[in-house]
């Protein structure tokens, strides 16, 4: 982790890309394994963070890469144990008391000047998908949230809460409200007022009503 941090360090003060960058430090973090649990939290953190501090990112914004990669799960899967999985047989260990693992050979090298070519490769496809598909998908959606909650506030009288919970199931249900939760939720609506708010997000999504 030292050697990883002072790389992290060496790394602030070039002009190398930060994606490699990111991926150099968040995917060294996650080979290392050095927590007993969180370290694939801490692994998607450092990716937001290095490209933050990198200038990639502003600070003030939010850049979805976690949900580019979650989308990918399971190439994400297949990429840690491209590096990790060839690794074991060169790994002595047992199992202890409390059903742990203990490392019982040196095992610093195996993690030293490692190839990246394939998480590099794959970071930069999630990049991609969070700029040119993610962001602009959740701006479209955005826009969609703000014009249902206009209509419904200017339509009835509901607390912020319950509009938001109103528009959460109807994005759920393709613009319908089920009777179960009309009844459970919804009660002061009535049944005119319903149907207006259903129509009314079939329109704004673009959605063919059957």
């Amino acid at each position: 982790m030292k050697g990883l941090i002072e790389t992290n360090n060496l790394l602030q003060e070039t002009n190398y890309d930060p994606v490699l960058a990111a991926t150099t430090i968040a995917f060294g973090f996650v080979f290392i394994h050095p927590l007993a649990d969180g370290n694939g939290r801490m692994h998607r953190y450092l990716i937001h963070h290095i490209l933050s501090e990198f200038g990639y990112t502003k600070r003030e914004m939010i850049f979805p890469i976690s949900a580019a990669i979650l989308n990918r799960i399971n190439d994400y899967q297949i990429i840690l144990e491209a590096y990790s999985y060839p690794r074991l047989d060169l790994i002595e260990w047992k199992e202890t008391a409390d059903h742990s693992i203990q490392i019982l050979n040196n095992t610093i090298d195996l993690y030293r000047y490692y190839d990246l070519t394939l998480q590099s490769e794959f970071l930069f496809e999630c990049v991609e998908e969070t700029i040119e598909k993610i962001i602009p998908e959740e701006i479209a959606y955005l826009k969609k949230y703000d014009q249902m909650n206009q209509y419904i506030n200017n339509y009835v009288s509901l607390p912020d809460n319950k509009v938001d919970l109103l528009i959460k199931f109807l994005d759920h249900n393709d613009g319908k409200l089920s009777k179960r939760k009309r009844e459970k939720k919804f009660e002061e609506l009535t049944e005119e007022e319903i149907k207006n708010i259903e129509a009314r997000y079939l329109e704004i999504h673009n959605i063919q009503k059957d």
